[in-house]
């Protein structure tokens, strides 16, 4: 063979290995890269060519799956009751990412999860039979605080404090989830939802943190009574009224000139929401303290899964006196979830121990068998001592038998419960957000539910803006559904 024929073979051979590793290397390294790709048309045809498993309420499914009409997708998720929901649901769509359950849980509602497949899906390499979420939201519950918050912009977390069951997760203005499923429609709907000013598509439940206002003085309380620096939501306090921010001249009133502020005790500072005595405490207990307690009932927590991720609820650091000061009052830079601020209220009304909230109970095969049960995996954090626990149950109990809280008394039930109303803008010039946290407790039947509910904006006067006002008379109705026989 001649040196030339020689090199051309040579050659030509070192081509076709070349080819071979590129496709070996496509077909092993970046075959899965490929598959996954959001472009990749062939998954979403494999996605909608069968239906998708479902989402189950109170041992009802509140999605399916329906028949297309045209276009090479076969089929496109339905949703009964999208609206009230649509927290929970969150959207599968044709068009667009899945959400909030849709999306955690996409690759078990459409058969791909390896913990569905069968010896004989595995060999074939076949698309498995769907599995379905068994949430823990009570339909009555849920379906309560979407009433009660009507047309108010707003959200709602209730919570069972012995096991950390999510009952109702609620956001208004809400939306139909059922608008976004089909390709040729869901633009049109998403440029709607995107653009409208009331933001339908924020979860206010989970994902909108906002300023606490005088519902955070619980956790300042809780602080204070840890620490020592009082024995009993009934002693008395140092606290002038007014009182003057450190290293400021700025006085700090309370909403009630008249309330016995001065020098009061938690009980009656929690029933009157004294400004002046949890903006001293904070100071007095220092940053530092009051940060350490927020973080343990939650705060600055940036992993807390239920299994949706929630927006982190934050307390601050490296502040000044006077701004520590404010964060006693839920105010400075102090933010809150409805979530968190259930929470709150479920470590308490549950003797201090918080049960991590989760509102999937189970994870199942098409045929029902139990993949995974959230239920059985739920731990328990000791926030506060049992004593703390019982005082300041005691305390809020107070807040509602007698205090700012007196629209939150349901027949029947112990309910203990803590106002807030939080300023919003600049020098507070735009209308303040109301907030209620509670818990309570049947008398008859033992079951117990803890709520936190947050009104963003509504049509009542400026004046008639408050916690008890706006916020109570929702939880009191999440509370009645929760806890009726």
């Amino acid at each position: 063979m001649n040196k030339t024929i020689r090199r051309a073979s040579v050659f030509a051979l070192l081509l076709v290995f070349a080819l071979l590793v590129r496709a070996t290397w496509v077909q092993f390294y970046e075959g899965q890269a490929l598959a996954d790709d959001k472009d990749n048309r062939r998954n979403a045809i494999e996605t909608y060519s069968a239906p998708l498993g479902n989402i189950i309420v109170g041992g009802r499914s509140v999605t399916g799956s329906a028949p297309t009409k045209t276009g090479d997708l076969k089929y496109k998720r339905t949703y009964t009751d999208g609206p009230l929901y649509a927290a929970v649901t969150g959207y599968a769509s044709q068009a667009y990412a899945p959400t909030q359950l849709e999306g955690i849980y996409t690759d078990l509602l459409n058969g791909t999860d390896s913990r569905l497949k069968s010896v004989l899906d595995t060999l074939t390499n076949q698309r498995a039979e769907p599995g379905n979420v068994v949430t823990t939201i009570d339909p009555d519950v849920q379906k309560a605080a979407y009433e009660a918050l009507g047309d108010k912009k707003g959200g709602a977390v209730a919570i069972d404090p012995r096991t950390g069951k999510i009952l109702a997760v609620v956001s208004t203005p809400s939306y139909d989830p059922s608008s976004l499923t089909d390709a040729n429609t869901a633009g049109a709907a998403w440029q709607k939802l995107t653009t409208d000013p009331e933001k339908p598509l924020v979860n206010r439940a989970l994902r909108q943190p906002l300023p606490p206002g005088s519902t955070f003085k619980l956790v300042v309380a809780a602080a204070a009574l840890e620490d020592g620096l009082y024995s009993s939501v009934d002693e008395r306090t140092d606290s002038p009224d007014p009182y003057t921010l450190p290293g400021t001249t700025r006085q700090l009133t309370n909403e009630n000139p008249n309330a016995p502020c001065t020098n009061a005790t938690i009980r009656t500072a929690l029933e009157y929401s004294c400004n002046n005595v949890f903006a001293k405490m904070a100071v007095k207990l220092g940053q530092d303290k009051v940060k350490a307690m927020a973080e343990r009932f939650g705060f600055n927590d940036d992993k807390l899964d239920v299994p949706v991720r929630a927006y982190t609820s934050v307390y601050p650091s490296d502040m000044y006196p006077s701004q520590t000061a404010l964060t006693g009052i839920g105010q400075f830079d102090v933010t809150a979830t409805p979530l968190q601020m259930a929470m709150v209220s479920a470590a308490i009304a549950n003797g201090g121990k918080l049960v991590s909230p989760h509102m999937v109970s189970q994870i199942t095969g098409s045929g029902g068998d139990v993949l995974r049960d959230y239920d059985d995996e739920a731990g328990t954090k000791e926030i506060v001592s049992s004593s703390t626990a019982e005082q300041l149950q005691s305390a809020m109990e107070t807040v509602v038998s007698k205090g700012t809280g007196t629209n939150a008394q349901v027949p029947g039930a112990t309910v203990g419960g803590k106002t807030g109303t939080a300023q919003h803008g600049e020098n507070n010039s735009q209308v303040p957000y109301a907030w209620f946290t509670s818990y309570g407790k049947s008398d008859s039947s033992g079951k117990e539910v803890a709520v936190a509910v947050m009104v963003e904006q509504s049509d009542a006067a400026r004046s008639e803006v408050s916690g008890n006002g706006l916020a109570a008379p929702v939880a009191k109705a999440m509370m009645q559904a929760a806890l009726k026989d």
